[in-house]
């Protein structure tokens, strides 16, 4: 065990109680257990299971030895390390002992407050109701001390005060000497926050927020040149895709390269690219080297695309064979997250991952079009909303207007197009933000 306030000094002095799940026929519930130990001062209690179980379970494992002196073998089983943490009378979580778990009738209470139910005991007088309580807090721990169903905590504080033995008044005071008012709490926290307003201003808090908002947008999107004198060199190309990397998309363009309109046609009935990239094949240039460019940030960007839609990879090369093998590392280290699942590291493509994914996305299309792109058509390939498109395109320094589509998608006029032009704009928090602040 490992006490989450501080370290044992007697572990001699300390009385242990393991409970385990009654279901032992379903797989998860028969390995779940609840751990209570005892001092003189407060009781501890700790589970392996729920929110607040430790992770070092899951990542490898724990075994403890016991050696018998007289052969010299050592028996080997397998651990668990279960987090400690203080039991104050008064607390309670959401789980059903009496109906799971196999308790004494005085252990029924244990984790969640009194389980007894209404139609256990009759309506009587108020005297009686306060006995019975001090008989059985007599008879219970302080981890055990919790509210009768029906009875607020006041109540049973009033209870332990009067007939509590020396233990549980003793429990009771250190409960009280750590906790705060809640409306003292309020008081200071309204104070201070009218100081800081007094002190600073509404308008450059506002600007605060800005601030706040850009840098916690910024670490996911391209780096951003802010000193630059043209827009290519806001979002450099080569912080988008390396040389190297340019290099390796060579092949896997080249089917980019030589397509034919009928080819096109094909592919946008099969659906088997995004729209932006059926789109722009139209338009391939004539000239050899700006064709082949153009075919590379293509594959490229449909690529980015594609694997946004990922969730969780299992596979090593998650984009198929055809996906040289520097992408699929780019995109493994650049655009997921680890995580830890049932023991082992998995790459997760997080929401903040697509968000990042969408912001490269945006920087390549920028400099396919000449720095000036349909961020709707992006925004229904990448499958996000529009608000959080915008939030990204904002973050990026984007100049955002309406524009027609194209007419293969309808001639919708309600498109957002986004341009990069210098001088870069100054930023700004989303729409949704003001609106909270206005309404506060």
């Amino acid at each position: 065990v490992r006490f989450s306030n501080g370290r044992l000094r007697e572990p001699g002095g300390m009385r242990f109680t393991a409970y385990r799940h009654r279901d032992t026929a379903h797989p998860r519930h028969r390995h779940r257990r609840i751990l209570v130990s005892e001092t003189e001062r407060l009781s501890y209690v700790g589970n392996n299971f729920g929110s607040g179980v430790m992770k070092c379970n899951s990542l490898c494992r724990y075994f403890v030895g016991v050696l018998d002196k007289e052969s010299g073998q050592m028996e080997v089983y397998n651990a668990e390390i279960f987090n400690m943490q203080p039991w104050l009378s008064g607390r309670r979580i959401c789980v059903q002992p009496r109906q799971h778990y196999s308790l004494t009738p005085a252990d029924q209470c244990l984790p969640c407050g009194w389980v007894v139910s209404r139609e256990t005991f009759e309506p009587v007088s108020v005297g009686q109701v306060l006995f019975s309580c001090a008989l059985l807090l007599h008879a219970l721990s302080p981890a055990q001390q919790c509210a009768f169903l029906g009875f607020s905590l006041p109540q049973v504080d009033l209870c332990i005060e009067a007939f509590g033995t020396s233990k549980q008044k003793r429990a009771l005071s250190s409960r009280r000497m750590n906790t705060v008012g809640s409306d003292v709490l309020s008081t200071a926290v309204t104070k201070a926050a009218a100081n800081v307003i007094d002190a600073k201003g509404v308008a450059a808090l506002m600007q605060d927020m800005a601030q706040d908002d850009v840098q916690n947008v910024s670490v996911f999107l391209p780096p951003c040149n802010e000193d630059a004198d043209k827009p290519e060199n806001v979002y450099k190309f080569e912080d988008i895709l390396s040389p190297a990397e340019y290099e390796a998309l060579r092949v896997p363009a080249a089917v980019f390269v030589n397509i034919t309109p009928e080819e096109i046609t094909k592919k946008a009935e099969d659906k088997s690219h995004c729209s932006f990239v059926l789109e722009e094949l139209k338009f391939l240039p004539a000239d050899e080297r700006s064709r082949d460019h153009k075919a590379r940030c293509l594959w490229f960007l449909d690529t980015l695309i594609k694997f946004s839609y990922l969730k969780v990879i299992k596979k090593k090369h998650p984009m198929g064979p055809e996906c040289p093998h520097m992408i699929s590392r780019k995109l493994m280290k650049n655009f997921t997250s680890l995580t830890y699942n049932n023991g082992s590291v998995q790459n997760l493509v997080s929401s903040s991952m697509k968000a990042k994914i969408a912001a490269y996305v945006i920087a390549l299309a920028l400099h396919i079009n000449s720095f000036q792109t349909d961020l709707t058509i992006l925004q229904n390939d990448l499958k996000l909303q529009e608000s959080r498109m915008m939030d990204i395109a904002r973050a990026m320094r984007l100049k955002i207007s309406k524009a027609k589509g194209p007419p293969e998608l309808g001639n919708d006029s309600n498109h957002k197009l986004g341009t990069l032009s210098l001088p870069l704009p100054v930023p700004k928090p989303s729409g949704g933000r003001l609106k909270r602040k206005k309404i506060n």
